[in-house]
């Protein structure tokens, strides 16, 4: 359980740094889908290296423990993004996906993906069974 939670913190705190700095600087330069995939590399590293700490500080027992983790960070995400962050930004769920670009929500699925599975895909060396 706290695996998941430090895991999605970590992920969340520089999530959160960059997209203030995709928004404010680089989304009027470039673009929203230039922005995202701009942005989407950082964040895969970010995500390796959040699973590597959590895995290693967090040892588990078994090798779904750390996959477990990961789902349940990325619930955590998903509560916030469609929480706060729609609040925030003043959109409802429906809006915000419906203003999404294609290509851009595209990769933003598939890097939730990754956010899931990662302390599995890192972990798993770790784990004896």
């Amino acid at each position: 359980m706290i695996r998941g939670a430090v895991y999605f913190s970590l992920v969340f705190a520089v999530g959160f740094i960059l997209g203030v700095i995709r928004i404010t600087w680089i989304v009027p330069q470039f673009g929203e889908r230039v922005a995202e995939f701009m942005e989407a590399p950082l964040m895969l590293a970010t995500t390796y290296v959040a699973a590597r700490f959590v895995t290693r500080r967090f040892r588990a027992l078994r090798i779904m423990d750390y996959f477990y983790s990961g789902v349940m960070a990325l619930l955590l995400l998903l509560s916030v993004e469609f929480s706060v962050v729609l609040g925030l930004r003043g959109l409802s769920i429906r809006e915000y996906l419906e203003a999404r670009d294609p290509v851009a929500g595209a990769l933003y699925v598939m890097m939730l993906i990754i956010f899931a599975v990662m302390p599995w895909l890192v972990g798993r060396r770790h784990a004896t069974s």
